[in-house]
């Protein structure tokens, strides 16, 4: 898959840019790849995040309509005897 790439230009603290350094050397990719990777991962982190959020919220929401759904049944269906 192709990615369209743009140039950026940021300053950071001098020991992040040693550790850059060190895993750019280590991963044998450039600076680049180390700094888009890290973000790209933050991005992830990020989604997993707002998905995991959103699926509590439908537990939630599913466990009270649950509730309320069992709460009306027990109204109108009569008990079985």
């Amino acid at each position: 898959m192709a990615t369209t790439v743009a140039k950026l230009t940021v300053s950071l603290p001098k020991d992040l840019i040693a550790l850059t350094d060190k895993i750019a050397e280590e991963r044998k990719v450039s600076r680049s790849k180390v700094v888009s990777s890290c973000l790209r991962e933050f991005a992830n982190g990020r989604l997993r995040a707002e998905m995991e959020e959103g699926y509590k919220a439908m537990a939630n929401e599913q466990r009270r309509l649950a509730k309320m759904t069992f709460e009306l049944q027990r109204r109108i269906v009569p008990k079985w005897e």
